[in-house]
């Protein structure tokens, strides 16, 4: 019979869910997103609150972790600049996969006897849990460039990963079988499972990194929902299971504005075979002074800026802003166009112009902007490369080919802002740089911007 504890619980577990899902809901929206983020948050911190006042627990060491890991999780949100933003992503997704993983091994080490269906899934957690952590720290290694962001292949590579699998799915049965005398095993499984997430990501090319990170958050969201089995808890099952389904959304979502499968993205080791970033160029560039971007930008009737990662290396938002600001003041019609793929992570450009209060309504998607190209009179493209490179429309033979992406060359004038001719993070070069209407305006974006800026306040 149904206790009323256990009538309480599991009703604080279900208003727990529906704050999950009312909070995802409102995430699809800029507009939204903060409230959504505070809304998931509170039902996480309500599940948490209930899940521990239904054990009998020494909280003594509940309380110094949660105390540590606010420490410093205060620290590091407050001291995070918005250019390693995809690095701390990536070390979210792999701490949920190590947490999964130590939570199943703990219980498993506790009560080794377990039935075939909660082996399977502990086996589940630790092997998805792993690849996710080591994963995760490939990635943030790619991203923070302490190791090479190049797709790293080796001849065979495919048949290894597919025989670490084969192995791995053997030792699980092995384990499931009999789990109390197979502990060996499992440690032989997270061992595996931590070597498979290396040598599956170390092939995948730092272009495709917002992809893999929504894919390694899913991950971390299937091994979270393994782990509610593993412990039966079942608010743990809902929230994983969200993660892992948002996530695996959002990754297709990715690759179909990258134009490419999800098996291409994984095995295809794009990037590997990408030019050198010293290859010669393809034409004449034409360079513009601050004054001469100055008035091109003040005749313009339209204006859409197409920011990239080289904005938030240069923490330009703000004068971006700010000089869109003075455009409309001059009666230019000002938009800002987002590719899906633009930055290191889902949704990083849109993260970084709503950290400048830049109106949502002038956020305009991909498939928005490509038709009202060619009425356009300036694209400014700041620090964005790939998602603006024609190589992916006309030439066949680029790494790039067939990628969706912001047809700037259409626009009657296009200027890039650049600090050098250094190809982007896809290593090739990018042939808008040579249009006859494209003028480079070298420099750190923010500098640039600012004087621009002051170009238009001198003028008033």
């Amino acid at each position: 019979m149904i206790s009323n504890i256990d009538l309480g619980i599991n009703f604080a577990y279900v208003v727990s869910a529906v704050m999950f899902i009312f909070g995802l809901k409102m995430l699809s929206s800029p507009a939204t997103a903060r409230r959504g983020n505070l809304v998931s948050a509170a039902g996480m911190l309500l599940a948490v609150v209930v899940c521990l006042l239904n054990v009998g627990l020494d909280y003594k060491w509940i309380m110094i972790g949660m105390a540590a890991g606010t420490v410093i999780g205060l620290i590091a949100a407050y001291r995070v600049e918005m250019t390693s933003m995809p690095e701390m992503v990536a070390l979210f997704n792999g701490f949920g996969g190590i947490a999964s993983l130590l939570l199943a091994w703990s219980e498993y080490h506790q009560h080794p006897a377990l039935s075939v269906f909660i082996a399977g899934v502990t086996f589940l957690t630790a092997f998805i849990g792993g690849i996710t952590f080591s994963g995760s720290m490939v990635a943030f290694g790619k991203l923070a460039e302490m190791i090479s962001s190049r797709a790293v292949t080796f001849r065979g590579q495919h048949i290894v990963n597919g025989l670490i699998l084969l192995a791995t799915l053997v030792f699980g049965v092995i384990f499931s079988m009999n789990p109390a005398a197979n502990y060996p095993v499992f440690l032989l499984v997270v061992v595996v499972s931590l070597l498979f997430g290396i040598t599956s990501v170390i092939p995948i090319g730092g272009a495709d990194m917002p992809v893999v990170i929504s894919l390694l958050n899913s991950y971390s969201g299937i091994a979270a929902c393994a782990a509610g089995f593993v412990v039966h808890n079942n608010i743990l099952i809902v929230a994983g299971a969200l993660v892992g389904a948002s996530g695996i959304i959002l990754t297709n979502i990715m690759c179909k504005a990258m134009n490419r499968s999800l098996v291409n993205v994984l095995f295809s080791g794009f990037g590997s075979n990408a030019q050198a970033a010293g290859d010669g160029p393809q034409g004449e560039i034409r360079p513009a002074t601050a004054e001469d971007v100055y008035y091109i930008l003040e005749a313009a009737d339209s204006v859409a800026f197409v920011p990239g990662y080289g904005l938030a290396v240069a923490q330009a938002q703000h004068v971006v802003r700010e000089l869109g600001d003075i455009l409309e003041k001059n009666g230019t019609e000002v938009s800002y166009a987002i590719h899906p793929v633009a930055g290191r992570m889902p949704g990083h450009m849109n993260v970084l112009l709503a950290e400048a209060n830049v109106s949502y309504d002038q956020l305009v998607e991909m498939d928005d902007i490509n038709p009202q190209m060619d009425s356009i009179d300036v694209c400014v493209v700041i620090g964005a490369n790939d998602v603006v490179n024609p190589a992916a429309l006309d030439d066949e033979s680029s790494p790039v080919y067939g990628m969706p992406i912001i047809e700037t060359f259409r626009a009657k004038t296009v200027i890039v802002l650049k600090r050098s001719m250094n190809p982007g993070f896809a290593g090739i070069q990018n042939a808008l740089f040579f249009n006859d209407n494209t003028r480079m305006y070298f420099g750190d974006a923010k500098a640039s911007i600012q004087a621009l800026v002051a170009e238009f306040k001198d003028s008033v």
